[in-house]
């Protein structure tokens, strides 16, 4: 049976906070702070946990390795090099698994078969990185070639960022669904980092009707102020799109070609009167998992910055006591990623498929999680200083003996070089 499986990426043991990202405010702001790896891995383990309990099917992915030295070895690293280029090999944010790979179930695509394809990342050196490892895992996580195709990344020259700028719309997850590609146009302040020809490659890779995709611009002034996905000024989930009011370049226009190709569409727009786009990209409102729970309700799954916030909390107990669809809006604690600039929807790639289907060790039980948890606690490093980035190496050989350590644990070994 067809289920949505959420696979959130374990947090690294080199989380940290080099800043490397253009046009993340969050990211930039907490720039050069201390960042403590252990509690951030153990943050997003627990909102897991929170997910098995409310019955939600719910996987994982493992961090990459890290440092990464054959990118230490092309950059040709001595220590005369900007610090922002030495702490790129560093860099955790694969943890951030919705820039995994865009994900097009088998109900949509012409073989049925559900179709996967790595995000190339290209946008920065620091991301760029990530595919050739990610692919690894999703080639063993996803080997069953009867339900499942995995793809290269599309060619570098267009930029991917994978299921971020990626959504799907639909009657239930197990029936056929639109799938809307949101894209930017470069030219302001900060990178618009999806192309869209390469979201119409994804599309053409995984074989999909076009007649049941919808191609949208992102508002350029979102991404000024912050949203540098569009995963972070909106999130769909099966009939229901929540979205903030200035995400699209044309918002009418947008919700129009939605309605064409699904008729079926429950809109949830946020004014900018009830929360500033500022506001909703400081607290990540929309960076929220999306769900429908086992009794056929949906629940907003939030970051607890939204709580602590006069304004948007408002905004959700008016929408939780309104005939919406959404019936509960739940905050959950992940401050060390959302000092990065990653919410809950950050941490988590969607795949509908059957969990039979799937390889066991990358799906989540309480055993495993207990597992997980062990081994995070005895090996990841409690904090790391910024000047230790590029420049310790007592830390390069904890993170990569923390890690090794998680590999075997889970009978992944071949991910071992």
């Amino acid at each position: 049976m067809l289920k949505e499986i959420n696979f959130d990426g374990i947090i690294g043991p080199s989380h940290n906070y080099a800043g490397l990202s253009l046009g993340n405010i969050a990211s930039a702001t907490h720039r050069g702070q201390t960042s403590f790896p252990r509690e951030a891995a153990l943050q997003g383990l627990a909102k897991m946990r929170g997910n098995m309990k409310r019955g939600l099917p719910q996987g994982f992915l493992l961090p990459l390795p890290r440092p990464n030295r054959d990118l230490m070895q092309a950059l040709a690293l001595d220590g005369t090099e900007d610090p922002a280029l030495a702490a790129a090999p560093w860099s955790a944010s694969s943890m951030w698994t919705a820039n995994a790979a865009t994900v097009s179930p088998a109900p949509d695509t012409d073989d049925a078969r559900c179709h996967l394809t790595p995000a190339n990342l290209v946008t920065m050196v620091h991301r760029a990185q990530e595919w050739p490892d990610t692919k690894r895992q999703l080639d063993i996580a996803f080997a069953n070639r009867d339900h499942f195709e995995v793809h290269s990344a599309v060619p570098p020259t267009f930029g991917d960022e994978g299921a971020a700028n990626h959504m799907r719309l639909c009657e239930s997850h197990g029936g056929p669904g639109v799938e809307v590609f949101v894209y930017g146009k470069p030219g302001g302040k900060f990178p618009a980092r999806q192309h869209e020809q390469a979201s119409r490659a994804v599309a053409r890779l995984h074989g999909l009707d076009f007649q049941r995709c919808v191609f949208i611009e992102q508002n350029p002034e979102a991404i000024e102020a912050g949203a540098f996905h569009n995963d972070v000024v909106a999130v769909a989930n099966e009939r229901v799109l929540f979205t903030h009011a200035r995400a699209f370049a044309d918002p009418q226009g947008s919700y129009a070609a939605l309605r064409e190709a699904f008729p079926a569409l429950e809109l949830v727009e946020v004014p900018e009167s009830a929360v500033s786009l500022e506001e909703a990209i400081r607290t990540y409102l929309f960076n929220a998992q999306l769900v429908t729970l086992p009794d056929g309700t949906m629940a907003l799954i939030v970051p607890s910055e939204c709580r602590d916030s006069e304004t948007v909390w408002n905004f959700c107990e008016k929408m939780i006591a309104g005939n919406g669809p959404i019936r509960q809006v739940i905050p959950v604690d992940v401050r060390q990623s959302m000092a990065n600039g990653g919410g809950p929807a950050c941490l988590r790639l969607r795949v509908v498929a059957d969990p039979a289907t799937v390889d066991p060790r990358f799906l989540l039980d309480e055993a495993k999680a207990d597992l997980i948890e062990s081994v995070i606690a005895s090996h990841w490093p409690e904090r790391i200083e910024p000047g230790q980035i590029g420049h310790s190496p007592e830390l390069e050989q904890a993170i990569s003996a923390a890690w090794i350590s998680l590999v075997r644990a889970l009978d992944l070994g071949e991910l071992i070089d």
